[in-house]
C-alpha cells in the first residue's frame, strides 16, 4: 500500500469527481475546487479572531489583569497560580504572563490532535469545525468580563482543538495524492492566515491598547462570527463526511503506517525547535518592544502590537518572492525537498534571532532603534514561508489515510511543544541581558536545522518519500 496517501476513499473519489467532470461543471476558484476559497476566508476570518487575541493577550496580562489591584476579581486565579507555579517554580508578575501566554498557545496548538481524531472518526469535520467556531466565539466575548478570564482562555483552547485540525484537513481532502495543486492550496491557506494576522493587530491590537482591552477582545469575537458565516455558506463545496455507521469503508491502519507516523512525528518534534523561538515573538518579544525599542515615529508612537501586524505583512510581501525563487530553482532542476526547505527556515531564522542580538549590542544602554525589529520581522518571514506551509503540505501528504486529519492536527504539537518552551524561556528575559536572550534563542532554532539535515535521508525512508528527481 502507498501509505504517502494523505486522504481517504471518500476523499479520492471527491476529489476526483472535482479533478475532472466536477471542476469543469462549477466555477473554480484560483484553479482550485471552489470549496478551497471557502476554507481559506473561514481559516482567515479564524485567524483574526486568534491574532487579534493573541497580540493583545500578554500586554493584558502582564501590565493589567495580573496587577495585584486586579488579580484579586479573576475566579479561581489563586488556584491556577498555585498549580502553574508548583510546575514552574515562583514567578513575578512578568514572568507568569509570559508562561501563562505560553501554556495558552501551547495548548491551542495541542487540543487539534483530539479534535482531529474526532473529526475523523466520531463528529465528522464540518461539526467540529462549526462547533469550535462557535466555543471560539464565545471565548472571545467572555474575556470582557475579567472574572471569566479561565474559562474564557478555556473555550477559545477547546474551539481551536476543534476547528483547527479539521478545517486544515478539508484542504487536504479537495485533491488526490498526486494533484500537484496540494502544496500550492496549502501555500494559500498560509496566505489566509497571514492576511488574518495582519488585519487583527491593527483593528483589535488599536482597539485594545489605546481605548480598552475589552473592545480588542470583542472585536475578534466578531471576527469569529463572520468566520462561521462563510463556513456555513460554502457546506455544499467542502468534502462531504465519512463517520458514524455507515463509515465501514473507512480505511483502516495497514502495515508499516506507524513507521510513517513516528517519522511525522520526529520531523514536528524537530521542528518544534523553530516554533520555540518564533512563539517568542508573540510572547516576550512585545514586552521587548515595548521596553526597548523606539517607537516615535514624527511625534507619533507606534503601538506595540502593530509589530504583529508587520510580522504577517512581512509574509505576504515576501511570498510572491519566495514561490518565484523556487519556481526558478525547480527550472534549473535546484529546488530543494521538503525536508531541507524547513531546515534551511531554521537556518535563517537563526540568523534573525542573531541580528535582534547584535541591534542590542550596537545599541548600548539607548533605545534600539526602530529599523532594527523591522528587519528582524522581514528575515523571520523569509524563514517562515520555508517552514510552515511546507511542514503542514508534507504532513498532508506522508499521514497515512485512516489517521489524516488526526496528523494534520499534530502538525500543532510541534507549535504546542514551541509554545510551552516560549513560556518556560520567557522568564530569562529578566535574569541575563536581551541580547544573551535572543542568542539563545538562535541556538535553539539552529539546533533545528542541524538535525533536519542530519535525519532528512532516513524521515524520507520512513514516510515512503522519493526526494525530488532532477528535471
Amino acid at each position: 500500500m502507498q501509505a504517502a496517501d494523505g486522504v481517504n476513499a471518500q476523499t479520492n473519489a471527491h476529489s476526483s469527481a472535482d479533478g475532472d467532470g466536477g471542476e469543469r461543471a462549477e466555477k473554480l476558484f484560483l484553479g482550485h475546487p471552489r470549496g478551497l476559497a471557502f476554507i481559506v476566508f473561514t481559516e482567515a476570518w479564524e485567524r483574526f479572531s486568534f491574532y487579534g487575541m493573541q497580540a493583545l493577550l500578554v500586554l493584558y496580562m502582564a501590565t493589567y489583569l495580573f496587577q495585584p489591584e486586579n488579580i484579586g476579581g479573576v475566579a479561581g486565579f489563586a488556584g491556577f497560580r498555585m498549580g502553574v507555579e508548583a510546575v514552574f517554580g515562583p514567578l513575578s508578575i512578568q514572568a507568569l504572563a509570559t508562561q501563562v501566554f505560553g501554556l495558552y498557545v501551547g495548548l491551542i496548538y495541542f487540543m487539534p490532535v483530539l479534535g482531529g481524531l474526532m473529526g475523523d472518526r466520531w463528529i465528522g469535520r464540518r461539526r467540529a469545525v462549526l462547533l469550535g467556531g462557535g466555543l471560539m466565539a464565545i471565548g472571545h466575548f467572555l474575556m470582557a468580563f475579567e472574572n471569566l478570564f479561565l474559562p474564557a482562555l478555556s473555550l477559545l483552547i477547546l474551539g481551536a482543538g476543534l476547528l483547527k485540525g479539521n478545517l486544515a484537513a478539508q484542504v487536504g481532502d479537495l485533491y488526490s495524492k498526486d494533484d500537484p495543486r496540494r502544496d500550492t492550496a496549502f501555500s494559500l491557506y498560509v496566505l489566509a492566515i497571514n492576511i488574518g494576522a495582519f488585519i487583527a493587530p491593527l483593528i483589535c491590537g488599536t482597539l485594545g491598547e489605546l481605548y480598552g482591552w475589552h473592545y480588542g477582545f470583542g472585536a475578534a469575537g466578531i471576527g469569529m462570527l463572520v468566520g462561521i458565516v462563510i463556513y456555513v455558506r460554502g457546506l455544499h463545496h467542502l468534502p462531504a463526511d465519512n463517520v458514524g455507521p455507515t463509515a465501514s469503508e473507512r480505511p483502516r491502519l495497514a502495515r508499516g503506517d506507524w513507521r510513517i507516523i513516528a517519522a511525522i512525528l520526529l520531523m514536528l518534534a524537530i521542528t518544534a525547535l523553530f516554533w520555540t523561538a518564533q512563539s517568542q515573538v508573540w510572547n516576550t518579544y512585545p514586552l521587548w518592544i515595548r521596553a526597548r525599542v523606539d517607537r516615535e515615529i514624527l511625534g507619533l508612537l507606534v503601538p506595540v502590537t502593530w509589530f504583529q501586524s508587520l510580522d504577517s505583512l512581512a509574509v505576504l510581501m515576501l511570498a510572491p518572492a519566495v514561490l518565484w525563487f523556487w519556481r526558478l530553482q525547480a527550472r534549473r532542476s535546484a529546488e530543494p525537498d521538503d525536508l531541507p526547505k524547513i531546515a534551511i527556515g531554521c537556518l535563517v531564522f537563526a540568523v534573525a534571532m542573531v541580528w535582534l542580538s547584535v541591534g542590542e549590542l550596537l545599541s548600548g544602554d539607548s533605545a534600539v532603534a526602530l529599523w532594527w525589529p523591522v528587519m528582524f520581522h522581514f528575515i523571520c518571514a523569509w524563514s517562515f514561508l520555508y517552514v510552515g506551509p511546507i511542514a503542514l503540505a508534507l504532513t498532508s501528504r506522508a499521514a497515512p489515510p485512516a489517521v489524516n486529519a488526526m496528523m494534520v492536527g499534530s502538525y500543532y504539537l510541534a507549535i504546542f511543544a514551541g509554545g510551552i518552551a516560549s513560556g518556560w524561556l520567557g522568564r530569562f528575559y529578566e535574569t541575563v541581558s536581551p541580547s544573551v536572550f535572543w542568542l539563545i534563542h538562535a541556538a535553539v532554532v539552529g539546533a533545528g536545522a542541524v538535525l533536519l539535515f542530519v535525519f532528512k535521508a532516513p524521515l524520507l525512508r520512513a514516510m515512503k518519500l522519493n526526494p525530488r528527481q532532477p528535471g
